[in-house]
């Protein structure tokens, strides 16, 4: 609605052309009103929520109807809407992501048949599954899981964690925080803990990850910390997609921060809950380019021979309050926190 109060389309500048509902033409270009930020945060609010939405739900029948009444959009116009916002249509988006998750559970679930791992994704049959598989990888879901370590072209993780190896985290530390030990490489053993739910607040990264990834802490998630008070608050970084199997342009990262669950958002930020159970975690103290080097003694070396699998929450780094930092050589300390079940 421009300012004369005529429904017309916005050309490419920004500007509204044409006629007015009468059909008289208009005597001058009428500037549309500018979004606001508001605006901005509420629709990314509400396209972020679809994305989680079919995460969750891959195991159902995801229609274009029920995934527009998740975004509070019409279902007449939720198609282009989505396109435009994720540069493939919802389609070829639901497809990719079942094949996607399916490719880190095959890696991550050994011991689970093809057959469950496609229908926990939305597929109805195995001949199906494997048509759609062979499309986006070029080989089979068995091959794919009997050679993952050759042909997914990793450093050695399977699932959501293998992001983690190029990822630069510098960022969510306090720079007076140094200690002397963080240089000294320290890969403790693996503990198991059952983890609470957390409320989060996150900005969201879509990307390659590696450096962008701290250039996101430090540029975007920072001052936006700042401006919220949670600069005390633990921290938290999750990587939803492995970068040999999603393209890095489409990659996902959030940078949390723990919230009260009744905390106002602002500046374009989203809530979440990290969800509790019983996790892996493996204390991490070192420079930043080593901590590839954990997450593939926690998931090649460790994992394999515990008893235990990955399940279909999301792994992730863990910030403590007190997590040290050393700005000058870039070694930190986290945990690093993977769900497991049994086998």
């Amino acid at each position: 609605m421009c300012a004369r109060g005529i429904s017309l389309p916005c050309g490419l500048t920004g500007h509204c052309s044409g006629r007015a509902a009468s059909g008289a033409p208009l005597n001058s270009a009428v500037r549309c009103p500018v979004p606001s930020l508001d605006s901005q945060s509420e629709y990314k609010s509400r396209m972020h929520r679809v994305l989680a939405h079919i995460d969750e739900h891959l195991d159902e029948r995801l229609g274009l109807a029920t995934l527009a009444e998740v975004a509070h959009f019409s279902p007449f116009h939720f198609h282009r809407l989505f396109s435009a916002w994720m540069g493939e249509t919802l389609g070829d988006y639901l497809r990719r992501r079942r094949v996607e998750v399916a490719a880190m559970r095959l890696a991550a679930q050994p011991r689970t048949r093809v057959l469950n791992i496609a229908m926990s994704v939305g597929f109805g049959s195995a001949e199906a599954f494997t048509r759609a598989f062979k499309s986006r990888f070029g080989c089979s879901p068995t091959a794919w899981r009997k050679h993952e370590s050759s042909l997914r072209n990793a450093n050695g993780n399977s699932g959501q964690a293998n992001s983690k190896h190029s990822q630069t985290v510098r960022a969510p530390f306090r720079e007076h925080e140094i200690s002397q030990d963080l240089n000294k490489e320290n890969f403790m053993k693996p503990t198991l803990i059952d983890r609470q739910p957390v409320t989060v607040a996150y900005l969201r990264h879509i990307g390659p990850y590696g450096e962008a990834i701290a250039e996101f802490w430090q540029n975007t998630y920072y001052p936006w910390a700042v401006s919220n008070n949670l600069l005390e608050q633990a921290r938290y970084g999750i990587s939803y997609d492995d970068p040999s199997i999603t393209a890095a342009e489409l990659c996902r990262y959030d940078a949390c921060v723990e919230v009260s669950p009744d905390f106002v958002l602002s500046g374009g930020a989203l809530k979440a809950t990290i969800p509790g159970g019983k996790y892996a975690v493996l204390r991490f103290s070192g420079r930043s380019e080593r901590i590839g080097d954990a997450w593939t003694a926690l998931l090649r070396e460790w994992l394999p021979v515990s008893g235990l699998q990955l399940d279909a929450r999301p792994c992730f780094e863990y910030y403590p309050t007190d997590a040290k930092c050393d700005p000058q050589t870039g070694a930190f300390e986290c945990e690093i926190c993977i769900p497991v079940v049994p086998l």
